[in-house]
């Protein structure tokens, strides 16, 4: 592994919050430490606040939607426009700052940036195409008008796994709509979103649309937030449990909410698959961002006319990967986010051991504090952990299914409906998959869904609300039905 790597001058990153519009420590009494995920030296001091900055955080998000609303439509594209353009020129060293942060490997955290941005630009292309209808009233010959109008200050609440991108897909949809952003990204890794803020204010937006709010009390800060009367919209992205909190206290506050919870992804390959394809793409769904995604492939279901073959280039492909601090240019998977998700991952594997899984490649054995080798395990049981909680890790379950009916089934043995992949050559099994796979999105012979124009989003215990596309602008605006009389 290389020397540690220091936060360099270029990166432009304030050491304070953004609220109201302004870099400030305003309200904090203390700070806490963002650190290196590969050895936890540090690298930035951060204010650390506490609710009682909310109010004056609201009030100046109130200011700035009123400003940002009225803006027209084609200037709120420009400054997304502007954005999306000094990201992409940025990318070497945003990139740098989120593997520093987060631990993810170099290709993992430039991957990040290309899908980041592009909501910029999707939003900047929909911003001024914002639109309502024109009817005749069927009975009077009067008129009826709709119009679409942003639906206000809006909080969003981020992961720590996807430090840009999960920010830009709410942000960019909201500040096309016209709406203010509040931001409160995770203690872990917060510097990726300040350094979107300022770029945010560099292309233009005015003072108060945007804020940043840094800080270890999470959940005090955030029910302040929810419970002010200036808050219209949450947003959040994270675990099903503390989504569910969450959605509480949005539902006594009536506000608009987005969901995107868990998952507990199913990776099925039946037995005409394209294997070479379908290994492709588990590469992408199980091992991208070291498995450390809402996304992730959490159950590979192999149909057994190829399980054999299938497994053996699965083992080839996670010993192919190159462990080591995410900076370093020759690591392909980074170490993990902290102790805890280490602990996690080593729990579950464990279990499965325990009930009879084996270990094809990888596992405990070969882990060194947070890192945490690409494993495979075999021969996994039906009642095993890591079926049915979320690893959130680099590590492969491999299940075997006799048919189309009970590969179905497998995959649909879950309270969780995130996304699903599968691999099939015959296109009347892809239709009948697609509509039985219980999920909000599903990868048919892909192992990436994500894309800006398409709406994200899932079912069940996996949340509701959508990210991304007409469907996600859709999110942050509300409905106006205008009367007119006839007037003759």
């Amino acid at each position: 592994m290389s020397d540690r790597t220091p936060i360099a001058a270029p990166l432009r990153v304030p050491p304070k919050s953004l609220v109201a519009g302004r870099w400030t420590d305003a309200g904090a009494d203390a700070t806490f430490v963002v650190t290196d995920k590969a050895d936890d030296r540090p690298l930035v001091e951060l204010p650390d606040l506490t609710p009682d900055v909310v109010d004056r955080v609201m009030e100046g998000a109130w200011e700035g939607f009123l400003t940002w609303r009225d803006t027209p439509a084609r200037e709120r594209a420009t400054v997304l426009s502007r954005a999306y353009d000094l990201v992409v020129e940025r990318t070497e060293e945003i990139a740098t700052l989120m593997s520093l942060e987060m631990g993810k490997a170099l290709p993992d955290s430039r991957g990040e940036i290309a899908y980041a941005a592009g909501f910029l630009r999707e939003y900047a292309e929909r911003a001024p195409r914002i639109d309502g209808r024109h009817a005749f009233h069927e009975s009077t010959g009067g008129r009826i008008l709709t119009q679409q109008d942003p639906v206000g200050p809006c909080l969003f609440v981020t992961p720590w796994n996807f430090p840009l991108a999960m920010g830009t897909r709410k942000i960019a949809p909201a500040l096309a709509a016209g709406c203010s952003v509040v931001v409160k990204p995770p203690r872990q890794t917060p510097l990726t979103m300040l350094a979107l803020a300022g770029i945010l204010v560099e292309a233009g937006l005015p003072a108060n649309a945007v804020s940043v709010l840094t800080t270890t009390d999470s959940r005090h800060v955030t029910s302040a937030i929810i419970e002010h009367p200036r808050t219209a919209k949450l947003s959040f992205t994270g675990s099903t449990p503390v989504g569910r909190s969450l959605a509480e206290q949005g539902g006594r506050a009536l506000l608009r909410m987005s969901m995107e919870l868990g998952g507990n992804a199913p990776f099925v390959v039946f037995d005409d698959a394209d294997l070479d394809a379908a290994l492709d793409g588990v590469t992408v769904a199980k091992f991208r961002n070291g498995g450390q995604a809402c996304t992730s492939a959490n159950r590979i279901l192999v149909h057994d006319a190829v399980a054999e073959e299938f497994t053996r280039g699965l083992v080839g492909i996670a010993e192919g990967l190159v462990l080591g601090r995410g900076t370093d240019p020759d690591t392909t998977l980074g170490p993990m986010v902290d102790d805890a998700a280490v602990a996690k991952v080593r729990e579950l594997v464990d279990d499965a051991v325990s009930r009879g899984a084996t270990v094809a490649t990888g596992g405990n054995d070969r882990a060194d504090g947070r890192y945490y080798p690409a494993t495979v395990l075999t021969g996994v049981p039906a009642d095993a952990k890591i079926l049915h909680e979320e690893v959130f890790g680099p590590v492969a379950p491999v299940v075997t299914f006799a048919d189309e009916e009970e590969g179905i089934a497998r995959a649909n043995a879950t309270e969780y409906g995130l996304v699903a992949y599968a691999y099939t050559r015959d296109a009347a099994r892809m239709l009948r998959v697609s509509r039985r796979l219980e999920a909000g999105m599903v990868g048919m012979n892909t192992g990436l869904v994500s894309n800006p124009a398409a709406p994200f989003g899932g079912i069940k215990d996996s949340g509701f609300g959508r990210e991304g596309g007409p469907e996600g602008i859709a999110e942050y605006l509300e409905t106006r039905y205008v009367a007119i009389p006839d007037p003759r």
